[in-house]
């Protein structure tokens, strides 16, 4: 029970204060009716968690005490805030958060307010970090079992399941809250609609279902971009939805690369990646597709008046260098260019989306 008790305890805070925030919301902005019922289905879930909280105390209190005592050396605080960091994963949220930024400026053809980037970017940073730590809390025992994530704080014990639960729904429900009442609430749900994607679609199922679930999986890390751009226009048109397309393409070629340095691991975790259940040539060659289809999509938005020159320098350079990459991992039966090609990807997109800001303001 204490791996409900937690995040129960923590989803009732958070509601409880969104409710709240919500309510002095309202007030100043002549209650709208999309936060009135906000607010009443944030009272709807406060009532849920509480019910759930006495009903896990009831249990909790019946058990022996022997059981529910659990033995752990207390880890220093600083060591514990890392571990927190750690669940996060501070360098995919980054880079989530640059196709956030992007989204915005792009959708708002300008640099948006500094309060505005500030309320968005935070919240997108919330989201993204309580996903992670809700999507290692569902593959704990898998990650114990590969020598990548095996350290991870879960799997390792230097945090408990409850605590990591506990966090990712946290962030969660603090992102939402945060977005509807400081940005939109169209930014709100779309981001929402990530997190759903993300932990309950592809963590839970499409994970350990498919060997597509990477190609499926993509479209919750393609959601940031139209959170900036809902944040910064209050509504998505198909420009947005370019975006969205560019890094649904992305991630396969980009993960798959990984996957292939990694088979064993995946092996040993019984994920269904690419390489593991159809081959590394199969998967050489599904990486280099992709990276065709994906920068021929890039070099489109010029085509329909979506972005300038400096946009089309860039991503024809990036894109080209992307291809030889891509290239050489298709010829290459060795593990040295696919984590090239993994390494790289990253900084291929975090530049692509930098050419698309400068375009949009110069």
């Amino acid at each position: 029970m204490q791996i409900v008790l937690l995040p129960a305890a923590t989803g009732s805070f958070l509601l409880l204060v969104g409710q709240a925030y919500i309510g002095a919301v309202n007030a100043t902005r002549g209650f709208p009716a999309e936060l009135v019922g906000l607010h009443a289905a944030a009272a709807a879930g406060l009532w849920a968690t509480q019910v759930v909280l006495v009903i896990a105390a009831g249990f909790e209190a019946r058990r022996p005490e022997e059981e529910t005592a659990e033995a752990r050396d207390p880890l220093p605080a600083g060591r514990r805030l890392k571990d927190f960091i750690i669940l996060s994963k501070p360098v995919i949220v980054l880079l989530l958060l640059v196709t956030t930024y992007a989204g915005m400026v792009v959708g708002g053809q300008a640099i948006p307010s500094l309060a505005l980037t500030g309320w968005t970017l935070l919240g997108g940073a919330l989201a993204a970090g309580g996903s992670s730590a809700l999507n290692q809390f569902i593959d704990r025992e898998t990650d114990k079992d590969m020598q990548r994530t095996a350290r991870r704080p879960l799997p390792d014990g230097r945090l408990y399941p409850a605590e990591g639960l506990a966090y990712g729904l946290g962030a969660c429900l603090a992102a939402f809250f945060l977005l509807a009442g400081q940005v939109n609430l169209l930014a709100a749900v779309l981001s929402f609609t990530g997190m759903i994607y993300y932990v309950l679609i592809y963590s839970i199922w499409l994970k350990r279902l498919t060997v597509q679930n990477i190609v499926i999986g993509g479209g919750a890390g393609a959601i940031p971009p139209l959170v900036g751009w809902a944040a910064a226009t209050g509504s998505l048109n198909v420009p947005a939805m370019f975006l969205f397309a560019i890094i649904f393409f992305w991630t396969p070629p980009h993960f798959w690369a990984l996957a292939l340095v990694r088979r064993n691991d995946y092996a040993r975790g019984r994920v269904p990646m690419l390489p593991v259940v159809r081959g590394e040539a199969v998967t050489r060659r599904q990486i280099l597709v992709y990276t065709v289809e994906l920068v021929a999509l890039t070099l489109l938005m010029p085509v329909f008046h979506m972005a300038g020159t400096i946009y089309l320098i860039s991503a024809l350079a990036l894109g080209l260098w992307l291809i030889s990459i891509a290239w050489r991992v298709y010829k290459d039966n060795g593990n040295k260019m696919a984590w090239k090609m993994y390494r790289y990807s990253s900084m291929y997109l975090a530049f692509l989306m930098l050419a698309l800001v400068i375009d949009a303001i110069v």
